[in-house]
C-alpha cells in the first residue's frame, strides 16, 4: 500500500541542492512534518515484508547532490532527544563561514594596515589635537558711574583702557573695586582665530593672596559679572555676543601656617570652568570681567584679597580639524557603500532579515550618522550647537555598539531559546538606552543651556553638581550592570561551544571541519571585540599620563592624535569587517566540498547531534 503526502516544494537554502526529497519507509506521520517542515518534498510507503528495521530517512540527489542517509530509531525519535534548535550561528551561508582561512587572513592584514595608516595620520602627520593659551586679565579702570551703552575696555591697542598695575595703585589713586574691569583679549596681539579652531573652552583661576583680617570663607562664592564680544577686523565696533551674571565656588587650599608672617603668600585655588563656546566664527574675542562688591547683599565678601584674574583658553587646532575632517570624507562613502551592498544581499535572500542581520545595518547607519561629515559646514556658519550634536552623535553609535555586543552573543548561545525578537533582551539592553537617557540628559543640562548662555555651567551650584553627579551614577550602574550581562553571556557561548565540540567527532571530516572553522572564526571574533575594546582603553590611558608627544629619531609623534585618528579608525574597521563577514555568502558551501557533503541549513538543524 503506498500513498503520497502533500507536496512542498521549495528551493533549498544556501546548500547548492536545487531541491531536496525526503523519502520514509513508514507512513506519513505527523511527527515527521513536525521535524521536516516545507520547503521539503516528503513521500512515504508501508513495508510490507519483514525487516523489522526502524523508520528511515532517505535524502535523494533532486539538483545534483550526491545521497544521504540516515535511520532512526523509533525510540530515539519517541524521545526526542536531541537539539531542535538550529546550529548556533543563526547567520548561516554567512561569507565568515566560506571564506578559506588563507582568505579569512589576507582579508585581516588588508584591514591591521588600514589601522596602522589611522595610527600614522594622526601621530605623524597631524599636530597635537588642541593648544592651551595663557593669559593675564589687564586691570582697567571705569570712572563713568552710569552709561547709557556698554563700553568695551581694550587691554592693548591704539583704544586700550587705562590701566593699573596693583590693587595698591587703585587705593592711592582711590578708585573703588566696582570701578575695576578685568579686560583679556583673545587671542594674544598680532593673531587670529579662525573657524578652524572649532571650539573655544576658558578656564579660570583667581589668584588670592592671604591676609589675616580678609581671609577665604569656607563655601565662599564668587559672583562674577562678565560679559563677550565679537568683531572681525580691528576697527569695527565691538559687538555683544552674551551677558551674565555668574558664581563659582572657590575650592583653595592655605598650605603654609596662617600667620601674619606668611601675608601676602597666595592660596592653591583649582580651576574653574568659566566659558565654552561651540564654533570659533569669528577673529577676535573680547572679555570683560567685573567683580561687584556689595557687603549690604553679601556679595563677593570673604573671597580674599585678590590680585589677578588668570585664563586659560582651549581651542581645536586647525591642521588637526584638517586631517579629521578629511577622514571623515574618506570613511563615510566607505562605510555607506558596504552598508548597501551588505542589505542588498539580505534582500536578495528569500527568507526575511533576522534579528542579527538588522543590527549589523543599524550600526552601521549609527557609524554613517557619526562619519557624515557635517562639520564642514561650520567653517562658512556659525553653528554653536555642533558640540552638542556630535555628543548626541557619538552617544547613538556607541549605544549601538553595546546592544550589538548583547544581540551577537545571544544569538550564539546555543540553548533551545527563541532569540529572533529584541523584546528577548530587555534585560541587557534596558540600561543601555536608560543610562544613554540619563547622559543625554546630563549633556542637555550642560551644552544645551550653553547655547544661550556661553558662561553656563552644571558644576557651579550645589544642586547643579548633585544632579549631574546623580546622572553619572546611575549611568555607571547600568554600565557595571551591562558589564556583567556581557561578561556571563560570552562565559555562556563560551561553555556551549565547548560541550557542543564533543559532538564533532561523530560527523563526517568534511563537515567536522566546517563546524570547527565557525567555532574559531565566532571565537576570533570575541577576541577582536575585546582587543578593540582593550586597545581604546590602554591608548586613552597612553595618552593621559604622556607628554603628548614622543620623539621618534628625527620625528616627532603626536600621542593624543594618534590616539583620536587611530581609534575612530579603528571602530569604522571593525564596523566595516562585521558587515563584510556577515553579509550573506553568494557562494555554496556544497562547492567547495566532496560531492558527499551537500547538505542544507534546514537539514543541518535537524542532523545537529545526530551520528552521520
Amino acid at each position: 500500500m503506498r500513498r503520497r503526502c502533500a507536496p512542498h516544494v521549495l528551493p533549498a537554502p544556501a546548500s547548492g541542492c536545487s531541491g531536496i526529497k525526503l523519502s520514509a519507509t513508514r507512513s506519513c506521520d505527523s511527527w515527521f512534518f513536525f521535524f521536516f517542515p516545507p520547503p521539503f518534498e516528503v513521500e512515504s510507503q508501508e513495508q510490507s515484508g519483514g525487516g523489522g528495521g526502524g523508520p528511515t530517512a532517505r535524502v535523494v540527489s533532486a539538483g545534483g547532490c550526491s545521497l544521504f542517509s540516515s535511520t532512526l530509531s523509533r525510540s530515539f525519535v519517541a524521545r526526542r532527544d536531541f537539539s531542535l534548535q538550529p546550529f548556533p550561528f543563526a547567520m548561516a551561508g554567512a561569507i565568515i563561514e566560506n571564506m578559506s582561512t588563507k582568505k579569512l587572513v589576507i582579508v585581516g592584514v588588508i584591514l591591521l594596515l588600514f589601522q596602522a595608516f589611522a595610527f600614522m595620520v594622526g601621530g605623524l602627520i597631524a599636530p597635537s589635537p588642541t593648544t592651551a593659551v595663557h593669559y593675564l586679565a589687564t586691570k582697567c579702570v571705569d570712572t563713568v558711574k552710569q552709561r547709557q551703552e556698554t563700553k568695551w575696555f581694550m587691554p592693548w591697542g591704539p583704544n586700550q583702557c587705562d590701566k593699573i598695575r596693583t590693587f595698591d595703585e587703585a587705593m592711592a589713586k582711590k578708585i573703588e573695586a566696582n570701578n575695576i574691569v578685568f579686560a583679556v583679549h583673545i587671542p594674544l596681539p598680532n593673531k587670529e582665530m579662525s573657524s578652524w579652531f572649532q571650539f573655544m573652552l576658558v578656564i579660570l583661576q583667581f589668584d588670592i593672596a592671604f591676609r589675616m583680617h580678609n581671609q577665604i570663607k569656607d563655601g565662599a562664592l564668587v559672583t562674577i559679572d562678565v560679559s563677550l564680544a565679537y568683531r572681525d577686523d580691528t576697527i569695527s565696533k565691538w559687538t555683544e555676543m552674551a551677558h551674565s551674571f555668574e558664581q563659582r565656588k572657590l575650592s583653595c587650599n592655605f598650605t603654609t601656617t596662617k600667620t601674619s608672617e606668611n601675608e601676602g603668600r597666595h592660596y592653591e585655588c583649582d580651576l574653574l570652568p568659566f566659558m565654552e563656546v561651540g564654533s570659533v566664527a569669528h577673529k577676535y574675542y573680547l572679555l570683560n570681567i567685573r567683580l561687584p562688591i556689595n557687603e549690604r547683599k553679601n556679595i563677593n565678601v570673604g573671597i580674599g584679597e585678590i590680585k589677578d584674574i588668570r585664563l586659560v583658553s582651549i581651542h581645536q587646532n586647525g591642521g588637526f580639524t584638517k586631517v579629521w575632517f578629511a577622514m571623515k570624507t574618506f570613511l563615510t562613502p566607505s562605510i555607506l557603500i558596504i552598508m548597501i551592498w551588505y542589505w542588498r544581499r539580505i534582500t536578495l535572500m528569500s527568507r526575511p532579515p533576522v534579528l542579527l542581520e538588522k543590527v549589523i545595518l543599524a550600526l552601521g547607519i549609527s557609524m554613517t550618522f557619526i562619519n557624515i561629515p557635517v562639520e564642514w559646514f561650520s567653517i562658512g556658519f556659525n553653528w554653536t550647537w555642533m558640540l552638542l550634536f556630535g555628543d548626541i552623535r557619538q552617544g547613538i553609535f556607541y549605544s549601538m555598539l553595546l546592544s550589538f555586543w548583547i544581540i551577537f552573543c545571544g544569538e550564539h548561545l546555543m540553548d533551545q531559546t527563541e532569540r529572533n525578537r529584541l523584546s528577548v533582551y530587555w534585560k541587557q539592553v534596558g540600561p543601555i538606552v536608560f543610562g544613554s537617557f540619563c547622559l543625554f540628559i546630563f549633556d542637555m543640562c550642560e551644552r544645551g543651556v550653553q547655547l544661550k548662555n556661553p558662561f553656563y555651567s552644571i558644576w557651579a551650584s550645589e544642586v547643579g553638581t548633585e544632579l549631574a553627579m546623580a546622572f553619572i551614577i546611575v549611568a555607571g550602574i547600568c554600565a557595571c550592570l551591562y558589564f556583567l550581562f556581557l561578561c556571563f553571556m560570552v562565559f555562556q557561548v563560551f561553555r556551549n561551544i565547548s560541550g557542543k565540540r564533543t559532538s564533532l567527532p561523530a560527523m563526517s571530516k568534511a563537515r567536522r571541519l566546517h563546524y570547527e572553522g565557525l567555532i574559531f572564526r565566532f571565537k576570533f571574533l570575541m577576541l577582536v571585540t575585546l582587543t578593540c575594546a582593550a586597545m581604546t582603553v590602554i591608548f586613552f590611558i597612553i595618552s593621559q599620563v604622556n607628554g603628548g608627544h614622543w620623539h621618534w629619531g628625527e620625528h616627532t609623534v603626536q600621542v593624543n592624535s594618534a590616539f583620536f585618528t587611530g581609534i575612530y579608525g579603528m571602530w569604522n574597521l571593525y564596523v566595516f569587517a562585521i558587515m563584510f563577514l556577515y553579509a550573506p555568502s553568494h557562494k555554496r558551501y556544497g562547492d567547495e566540498q566532496s560531492s558527499g557533503q551537500c547538505i542544507t541549513a534546514a537539514l543541518s538543524s535537524f542532523l545537529w547531534g545526530v551520528r552521520v
